[in-house]
């Protein structure tokens, strides 16, 4: 019974250390007789028992790491204090085990001091400016010595860029200035602006009132004429109505009456005024001879 007890405590202790189950995303190194063996995948593994060890165990996810806040000095010897955060993963499992004694302090010192050299390159103003470089450099820095560690570094960022309380207040000055000056700025081209728009609508209205002014004129200047042109028609008209009757029948008796009439009616008017003196012919055959002068005239222009 006691043996039977025993060689089960034996058997159990053989399938202990035969059988080996790795998790998924997870790498165990072997050793055999204190040497490299091989790496364990994830799933079920068999070992030989006393003879292997499972020596290393490393996890095969993104680790995030953060690595401490430091004192770093700018290219124009200003002090900052930078705080980080690094990602990482375990891509060769033996090298994660014999290539550093700790890989993971490796890599947070190894980063710090890159860290302080890219910002040593840089002036104050760049280093808010350029964060995405500075994380680029830092991890290349750091992927190059990394490699013998087993190590894949995956990204780097800043998470805190704090300059001291002096710098602060003068960059916190400055962007006020700036913010004011850009105000004034802003002002002025509205003043100008708003100047240019006030000429510009005098100098339109100014146009309108001329260019209305000048059809004005013209409209005046073609009714004048249109008047004048009527005039000259409906006189040509009549003269021509009046040479028509001197030509009917008749016409050259009605020609001299009206004649007399206009002599009658013109002394009637010299008579009718006190302060001029009337002289009357002696002989009123003289009127007649008057109208005798008109009708020849009248035919002489006919006859043209």
């Amino acid at each position: 019974m006691e043996i039977a007890i025993l060689l089960l405590i034996v058997a159990a202790i053989f399938i202990t250390r035969s059988v080996k189950v790795v998790p998924q995303q997870n790498a165990w190194v072997v050793e055999r007789l204190g040497k490299y063996h091989s790496s364990l995948a994830p799933g079920l593994n068999f070992l030989v028992p006393f003879i292997d060890k499972v020596a290393y165990k490393h996890s095969l996810k993104e680790i995030p790491l953060d690595v401490p806040s430091q004192v770093c000095i700018t290219r124009d010897n200003t002090q900052l204090q930078v705080d980080g955060i690094l990602y990482f993963q375990v891509t060769d499992p033996m090298r994660a085990s014999y290539g550093s004694s700790n890989y993971i302090v490796a890599v947070t010192q190894l980063a710090q001091t890159s860290l302080r050299s890219v910002i040593g390159k840089l002036e104050l103003d760049k280093t808010f400016e350029e964060r995405d470089i500075i994380n680029a450099q830092v991890v290349h820095a750091i992927d190059e010595a990394a490699l013998n560690w087993g190590v894949k570094v995956l990204r780097y960022e800043i998470k805190d860029l704090t300059p001291p309380k002096e710098i602060l207040l003068a960059m916190q000055a400055q962007i006020t200035a700036e913010r004011e000056k850009r105000a004034l700025i802003a002002a002025s081209e509205g003043r100008r602006q708003e100047q240019i728009n006030i000429a510009t609508g005098e100098r339109e209205a100014f146009i309108a009132r001329s260019e209305g002014e000048k059809q004005a004129e013209i409209n005046n200047a073609q009714g004048e004429a249109s008047a004048i042109l009527a005039v000259a028609e409906a006189t040509a008209e009549a003269i021509r109505k009046v040479a028509e009757a001197i030509r009917q029948p008749g016409g050259q008796e009605a020609v001299q009456l009206k004649v007399a009439e206009k002599a009658v009616d013109a002394y009637a008017k010299v008579a009718a005024d006190a302060t001029t003196t009337l002289i009357v012919p002696s002989n009123m055959t003289e009127v007649s001879a008057l109208i005798a002068s008109a009708m020849k005239m009248a035919g002489t222009g006919k006859a043209a």
